[in-house]
């Protein structure tokens, strides 16, 4: 009763720890390592209970129903190990060879048990039951638990060797995976060997907890991280949509294939309009509302803009295009513009109208009139050089006029303007910004910032990427003050080419450099590079932080001197060269120094460190050899481990090594 027990607590355990995977795991093409692991928690339920039975029979007196309850409990041991190799291939995200390995060692193990199942009910190959209804294991079942042992340590080695190129949340997990597998392996192993505790259940039990508790519980906050960002998300986007929809009539948003439309709109005046707030056909029901709306001699023309064809042809190669026309408003007839624009899923149109007639009537006013040679003049005095765009803002109403250099006479010309510098600059720092700079332009365009950075000196600089027609062009952004302190000019310039100067002079001067730590003759690392390296490594120890394993080798060249004495130095050169590649062969992980006539020095590091006895030994054989045949390098070698125990300097390490090398050559010599 007491293996009937632990079972049925097993099956307590099991339903409790993963209630929520096995309600919420069943949709495999949103989550398919969740819905393979359901699989897995059902077969291992059934399993428990299947367990739980055969240890409530021992000593039951029915043999039919011990033979069943042995059956069933064979039958779900199998397809557990088949779920739960299908499982572990898909979490690890991996295809190819290995994965099919697994599959098909996996069905053929679950194919095996089924067969051996159907052909111990005539004769026993798996199991049986003595006279006396005791259950004796037969040889079905010892290669059955032996295959499963392979398999699942197998999996556990696949498992450890993709962790090992994994990082960070991922890594842990996959070696959960690779634990657990072991684990199960290890108790199924132990089940073979002693068939009257449920060592199997044990192993299965200890292996759900792990990944529930390091992989389970981590996705679950991950995920309740990210539905919080996406929370913040639409709470910020609902935000900047208000904030956009104030500063135009109304702002509706399209999909492009059906014309279902929504739309937002803070605007009194649109909404005494009585203009839909939403529908299925934005194409049909725009141009139905232009014949309602628009002023007579601009309804064609306005009617002619709302078709999908019309609107996508706009766009093509573009980020937006605008429009404008006239719309009726009570008796009054105003211009109104329409920016239209695609969403960053290519799915939709967002379309944006603004009453504009205002802006218009300022617009005439401001060309005729005779103040604004006056306004040329000012702009004069301020600029220096010529500029792509030149903004002169009124500072107490934030209205601004934008000018263009005139190519062909000279001048300049009116470009744009508006009624708020500030507020238009800022909404288009997300559309054509670099997002990696909108955060300085941001605050640059605040006009408080903006005028206190401008109380200290004479003009404030910010130099930020456009992205125009998915190409980076490097802007810079000059604002002055006027002379009558009302007024402030503002010049945006293209720098493209001064930064390309720029980067052309950095990459030469960064050539020069690496050249200087190039040794001429090798081509590998000279002294100087050593000698920084030696410093920034003995920083970090200096600081106390927890280095990386590295290690460091001396080597150094036998009969160099001889080679230069009777065949030259012609001779002596191409020998230092051949040993500088065959050390760079050898070490390729790691940097190779020549640091004097005949001596190098490898710092080495990742798999070069893992593997150092082996590349040490490598070049020790390569010089035997090399000595007896007087063909190829020989060069004497030492190597010296750093210890964070006992090590205060690098240069310690480099004694050692250096010790070690001395004590190689005068074994080469007595050769």
């Amino acid at each position: 009763m007491s293996y009937a027990f632990f079972c049925f607590m097993a099956i307590i355990i099991h339903v409790i720890l993963n209630i929520d995977c096995m309600r919420k795991g069943r949709n495999e093409k949103e989550n398919p390592p969740r819905y393979r692991y359901r699989q897995y928690l059902d077969s291992l339920l059934i399993f428990y209970l299947s367990d739980a039975t055969w240890g409530w029979l021992i000593g039951y007196d029915n043999r039919p129903v011990r033979f069943m309850s042995t059956v069933v409990f064979f039958a779900f041991m199998a397809l557990s190990v088949l779920l739960w190799t299908r499982y572990v291939i898909v979490f690890l995200d991996q295809t190819g060879k290995y994965s099919d390995f697994f599959l098909v060692a996996g069905y053929s193990i679950f194919v095996f048990c089924i067969l051996h199942l159907l052909i111990n009910f005539f004769y026993p190959v798996a199991f049986t039951f003595s006279d006396s209804n005791e259950y004796v294991a037969l040889v079905g079942r010892h290669i059955l638990l032996i295959a499963m042992f392979v398999l699942y340590i197998i999996v556990s080695l696949y498992s450890f060797l993709v962790a090992r190129k994994s990082e960070d949340r991922v890594k842990i997990h996959y070696l959960t995976v690779c634990v657990s597998s072991a684990v199960m392996g290890f108790f199924v192993l132990v089940q073979e060997f002693d068939a009257n505790l449920p060592y199997f259940t044990v192993g299965c039990l200890i292996a759900n907890v792990l990944i529930h508790v390091f992989v389970e519980e981590d996705e679950k906050r991950e995920h309740e991280k990210s539905a919080i960002a996406d929370r913040q998300e639409k709470l910020q986007y609902s935000q900047v949509a208000s904030g956009l929809a104030s500063d135009y009539e109304a702002i509706y948003y399209i999909d492009i294939e059906t014309g279902e439309y929504s739309e937002i709109s803070v605007s009194e005046k649109y909404r005494s309009m009585d203009v839909p707030v939403g529908g299925k056909d934005f194409y049909s029901e725009t141009r139905e509302n232009v014949m309602r709306f628009v002023h007579p001699d601009d309804r064609d023309f306005a009617r002619n803009m709302y078709y999908k064809e019309v609107m996508l042809n706009n766009l093509e190669g573009r980020r937006s295009f605008s429009y404008q026309y006239r719309v009726m408003v009570g008796d009054e007839a105003r211009y109104y513009r329409f920016v239209v624009m695609l969403s960053d899923d290519e799915r939709h149109f967002v379309v944006c109208d603004k009453d504009i007639q205002d802006t218009i009537t300022a617009e005439t006013a401001l060309r005729a009139s005779q103040k604004i040679s006056i306004t040329f003049t000012r702009i004069a005095e301020s600029l220096a050089s010529n500029y792509d765009t030149i903004y002169y803002v009124d500072m107490k109403n934030n209205h601004y006029v934008g000018y263009t250099t005139h190519q062909v006479q000279g001048g300049l010309d009116i470009s744009q303007s508006g009624d708020d510098f500030f507020a238009d600059s800022l909404r288009n720092v997300s559309v054509i910004l670099h997002p990696e700079d909108r955060e300085p332009v941001l605050t640059a365009l605040d006009k408080d910032y903006l005028v206190t950075a401008l109380e200290s000196k004479k003009q404030y600089e910010i130099r930020y990427r456009l992205i125009i027609d998915d190409k980076v062009q490097y802007t810079r952004f000059f604002a002055r003050k006027t002379s009558d302190g009302e007024h402030m000019i503002i010049t945006v310039e293209n720098i493209d080419e001064e930064v390309k100067k720029e980067k052309e002079h950095l990459r030469a001067l960064n050539t020069e450099k690496e050249l200087a730590r190039r040794d001429e003759l090798t081509g590998v690392r000279n002294k100087t590079a050593f000698m920084e390296l030696e410093e920034s490594v003995q920083r970090n120890i200096n600081m106390g932080l927890d280095y990386l394993p590295f290690a460091v080798a001396v080597c150094d060249l036998n009969d160099l001197k001889t080679i230069n004495d009777t065949h030259g130095h012609k001779a002596g050169d191409d020998y230092i060269i051949s040993s500088a590649k065959f050390l760079c062969d050898v070490f390729d992980h790691s940097p190779v120094f020549r640091i004097g006539g005949d001596e190098f020095a490898v710092f080495l590091r990742g798999d070069d460190y893992t593997a150092r006895e082996r590349l040490i030994e490598k070049v020790k054989e390569s010089s035997e050899q090399n000595q007896g045949t007087h063909k190829g390098p020989v060069i004497a070698i030492g190597i010296a481990v750093y210890d964070s125990a006992k090590d205060k300097t690098i240069e310690q390490v480099f004694e050692r090594a250096d010790r070690l090398m001395y004590e190689h050559k005068r074994e080469l010599k007595r050769e």
